[in-house]
Order: structure tokens, then sequence, then C-alpha cells
């Protein structure tokens, strides 16, 4: 009878052992059908199959032939692109790793300042104690070729991209200097090139003037130590913290120098995460405190970081801003960086000054409106326009404005590249030891920028006011 009983028993168990496992074959694919949807929710949207067709269609049977690789980056630029963001972006590859090295402290490369003249890539200067200095590299040497390579044709972005490299890497660089007949050749090693987004000067009456371009990943601790070289040629009796123009940057800086200048435990910023479903506030940890009287300069171009902390030194420190209404870019990206150097910039959150407003498209007021005068709105030529007698439009007029505030005018018929302009040309590139053929080019443009350059640092309208506002205020 056992053995009766065990033969049923034995039926029964491979029966139920054939419906497990195909339960579990089935659960298994349920659940991994689960999985797929949350791990890749696209695969759940009806249009996903049209996206996945047009894929397939285009690498069967497009004419040219096309790289699933470019095909998927196309479609994720397109995805970022359709929301009509300007601040949301997908950056392939290269773009995305000069993307994030933009907020790097340093970058790999040789110390050499480049400007496009004629078609031609100029070193303005080089930097102080880097392979350009220690190779003999000098302002005004022409670069032919890199590592072999001709560069003619390049674009500055493809010329940067070939110059950096490895730290420790080497690469030739082809010039043609001044005086030589025959172009030299110079091997450099590549090294950390520091990146600095602080500068600073010590102005009359005990002020302070430091100027932050940008917030990047040292500018904090390039702001701490300027003030400490301040502060050691004398007791600073006020600052002028100069953010013009400044795009803005990582907040963690921001913060971190908010925190130098702004009493402790005041508030910063709140950031307003999607549908209110966070909100965090960033409070300042000063662990010493400021007691130096601080002013702020700002422009229209002033946006991001710089707004958050002109907004907190305002609202929070009763700092007075001066110049123009800022840019309005009230809200926060998040990016993440793919293994290949790919970028997805992702605007995340809102971010709200000490007092509540979102400044988002209206900008941070200044207490006092001043204008700078107003040549230096004059929009930049780009390189490689040219203008002679007969041309028109809008950059002859901006060339006419530069001419007439450099003191070659008055010029009647704006707009119109008449005998009269091309005699104030020729003035000028004849008073600045220029070949006076009366025809623009990128070498008369770059001097004109230049001495307006210098003539706004006299006339510098904004900076006047900061240092009277200031002065009265140390009295």
């Amino acid at each position: 009878m056992d053995h009766y009983s065990e033969t049923p028993a034995k039926k029964k168990s491979g029966f139920l052992y054939v419906i497990g496992v195909f339960a579990l074959l089935i659960i298994g694919y349920i659940f991994g059908s689960m999985s797929v949807s949350m791990r890749y929710p696209i695969l759940k949207e009806p249009t996903f199959k049209q996206f996945n067709a047009s894929y397939t269609k285009i690498l069967n049977d497009y004419l040219e032939g096309a790289e699933p690789e470019n095909l998927i980056n196309g479609a994720a630029r397109g995805m970022l692109a359709s929301l009509e963001d300007p601040y949301s972006q997908y950056l392939v590859g290269e773009q995305g790793e000069a993307y994030t090295q933009s907020y790097e402290g340093e970058f790999y490369g040789i110390g050499a300042n480049m400007r496009k003249e004629e078609e031609l890539f100029v070193i303005t200067s080089v930097i102080k104690d880097t392979p350009a200095e220690r190779g003999g590299l000098l302002a005004e040497d022409v670069i032919l070729a890199v590592d072999g390579k001709d560069i003619n044709g390049m674009s500055f972005q493809e010329l940067l991209g070939v110059v950096r490299g490895e730290e420790g890497s080497s690469v030739t660089l082809k010039l043609q200097r001044a005086g030589e007949k025959e172009p030299l050749e110079i091997t450099l090693k590549r090294a950390p090139i520091p990146v600095h987004t602080v500068s600073a000067e010590r102005l009359e009456d005990g002020i302070g003037h430091i100027t932050i371009s940008r917030f990047a990943e040292n500018t904090a601790k390039e702001f701490k130590e300027e003030i400490a070289k301040l502060e050691a040629e004398g007791p600073l009796k006020g600052l002028m913290l100069d953010m013009r123009s400044n795009p803005g940057g990582l907040l963690t800086s921001t913060i971190e120098i908010a925190s130098v200048l702004i009493p402790k435990d005041k508030k910063i910023l709140d950031v307003v995460y999607k549908n209110e479903r966070q909100t965090v506030s960033f409070l300042s940890h000063q662990e010493e405190e400021w007691k130096v009287p601080t002013v702020v300069l700002v422009n229209g171009q002033s946006a991001s970081a710089s707004e958050v902390m002109a907004a907190a030194l305002k609202e929070s420190a009763g700092a007075q801003v001066i110049g123009e209404t800022t840019y309005g870019k009230g809200v926060v990206q998040g990016f993440r960086q793919f293994p290949d150097g790919s970028v997805l910039s992702l605007t995340e959150a809102q971010w709200k000054t000490p007092g509540g407003t979102w400044i988002n498209k209206e900008g941070v007021a200044p207490d006092y409106q001043v204008s700078l005068p107003e040549y230096a709105n004059v929009r930049p030529l780009a390189t490689g326009s040219k203008m002679q007698r007969g041309s028109y439009g809008d950059n002859v007029i901006t060339l006419q404005i530069m001419l007439r505030e450099l003191g070659y005018g008055p010029l009647d018929k704006e707009g119109v590249f008449d005998e009269q302009t091309e005699a104030a040309l020729k003035a000028f590139q004849s008073a600045e030891k220029l070949e006076p053929t009366g025809v623009f080019n990128d070498k008369t443009g770059y001097r004109l920028v230049e001495l307006l350059r210098e003539k706004l640092a006299k006339e510098d309208t904004q900076l006047e006011k900061g240092i009277e506002v200031l002065q009265n205020l140390v009295k």
C-alpha cells in the first residue's frame, strides 16, 4: 500500500510542479514587466511606439545612414527643447564637459588668453606662472597650428578643445611672431590653470571694491582671500560688492559668501520645489560679525545667483543696491552628468527672497537707479564683421557711435558708411598705428573696444555713486 500510495503521489507532485513553474514564470513576467515599466515609464506612453518605429525606420532605411547614439542624443535634446524653457537643456559629450568645467576651480591647459582676429587666433596675454609663460609665449603671437593640425576655419570653442587636455600631456603650438621670418614651434605640458572669478582693489577712504564675475567652485574661497588681503592693507571702512553682468552660478558658493556678510541665522533665500512639495530655507551661518557698511552694484545682466546675493544683502543685511534692475531669473536648475560627459540641466525649483518675493522676470530693483553712459550699452561687433564705404545698417551705427565717443566725429548719416565715416575711421587707425585703410576689420574693432573700456573705467557713474553712498555711511 505504501508503494501504491507513492505512485499517485509522485504523479500529482509532478503535475503541481509543472503548474508551479508556469505560475512562477507568469508571476515573474508580470513583476518583470511592472519593474521595467516603473524603471522606464516612457514604455507606457502610447506614442513611444511611434518613437521606436521612427528610430527603427531611420536606422534601417535612411539613405545616408545614421548612428544610434546620435539619434538618441537628438531625441534627448528635442525633449528638453519641447519644454520651451531657456534654462533647461541637454548638452552632448564635450558640450556637457565644457558646461561642468565652467563651474570648476581649474582646467588643464597652457594658460594663454586668446582672441580671434581676421580669422586668426592671437595670444592676448599669458597668465603668470603657467606653461605659456614658462614656455615663452608672448602677447600678439599668432597660432597657426596645434599638434601639426592647421587650425584655419576652427571655431573658438574647437580651438579650446584641442589646446586643453589631460594634465601632464603635451601640446605643440606653431606660432608666427612679429619680426620673425619663420614660424616657431613650442611644446608645452598642460597643467592646472586656476579659474579666477574674484578681483579686488582698494579705493580712497578705505573702501574695498570686490568684483565677482560669476559663482564657481572656488569663488567663496577667493572672496575670503581677497577680503583678507584688503584688511591686511588697513582697516576696511566700506565694501562695494560689484556683481554687474554676473550671470550667476553655484548656489553653494553664493550661500558661503552671503554667510560672511549677513548676520547669523538671517534668511538668505527659500528654494521652493514643484507643487510646493518641499521648501528649503537657507540661513546665514556667519561665524564672525561683519561690521563694514556694504553696497552692491548690479545691472540688467546680473542674474540668478547674483540676484540671490543682491536681494539677501538688501533684505537681510540692510545693504544699499545701486545700478539697474537685475535680469529676473528666479528659477533654479539641477544638473546631472552622465558617464559620456553629457549633461541634463533641468529647471526644478523657484527661489524667493528673504521677504518672500519671487523675482522671476521682474528682477531686483536698486535703491539708487543709476545708468552708465549710453556708449556702455553699445552691442559688440561680431568677430569677422567687415565694413567699408557703401556699407549700411546696425553695425555701421555701432561703429559710428564708437568713433564719436572717442572723439572722431560728429558723423551725420547714421547707419550709412559714407565718405565722412571712412575719413573718421582712417584718422582713428592712423592715431592707433593701425594700417589706415578706412575699412573696418577685427584688429580695428579690438582696439576700439579696448579704448572704450578704458574710457568707461574713468566714467563709471555706478561706481562713483557707490563710493558716494559709502562715504556718507562711514561719516
